[in-house]
């Protein structure tokens, strides 16, 4: 049985589709933990309401990046996870906390990588006139928004788009792709041979979504 530690900054809603397609999917894994950076995080109540642990690890509570990834890290060890996934985690991570947990953390970001890395995705993927969009699960390595890339979930750019109707249509699509990924790992399923991910048994890595923003018909995690 996998142990996964979930860490939000918000709402979380990433991390409440991982925790309802576990339960709904039986996976050979429990969710340990929730843990955020911020006291205030919606995502909280819900991790509580489910019964998974929670914690917070303020970062304003720290006076440097390397000292609250150090806290972070030992918040996180306290649950001997097998896996821990960053779902709208919304801090950079120093290179020795991302080589702690290396080949076993997972991060999500909306686009489709290497593409528009950093913030602010949907307006850069507008202004570059993009005509497919979408969202990357990866393992996290050292490089802002870079890793070997496990699952993406693309969709086309309509016409009267703008970033928040972008957001909102994507948003479908990473609650069915990072289940997914997450479900991949922890069934052992997950291989990386030299920066490129497998799945064995393999199934598709590319999630298409129709111009209305419904997922593709047969597409669930």
């Amino acid at each position: 049985m996998k142990k996964i530690v979930i860490l939000i900054s918000g709402r979380g809603s990433n991390m409440e589709a991982i925790v309802q397609a576990c339960a709904a999917g039986g996976w050979p894994a429990r969710i340990a933990a929730v843990i955020s950076n911020r006291p205030e995080a919606a995502g909280l109540q819900f991790a509580k309401d489910h019964g998974i642990a929670t914690s917070v690890v303020d970062h304003r509570q720290h006076p440097d990046r390397a000292s609250f990834d150090a806290a972070l890290a030992e918040a996180i060890d306290g649950y001997a996870p097998d896996l821990v996934v960053l779902a709208g985690f919304m801090r950079i991570l120093t290179t020795g906390f991302v080589d702690r947990y290396a080949g076993r953390l997972l991060n999500i970001h909306p686009s489709l990588l290497p593409c528009f890395p950093g913030l602010n995705t949907h307006k850069q993927a507008l202004d570059a006139g993009v005509k497919l969009h979408g969202a990357t699960v990866h393992f996290v390595t050292p490089e802002l928004d870079h890793g070997p890339i496990v699952i993406q979930a693309a969709l086309d750019v309509l016409p009267l788009d703008t970033p928040e109707s972008l957001a909102v249509r994507l948003l479908d699509c990473e609650h069915l792709i990072y289940p997914r990924a997450v479900r991949w790992f922890v069934e052992g399923r997950l291989q990386v041979q030299n920066g490129v991910v497998h799945v064995n048994p393999a199934e598709p890595q590319l999630l298409m979504a129709i111009s209305a923003g419904v997922p593709a018909a047969g597409a669930k995690p």
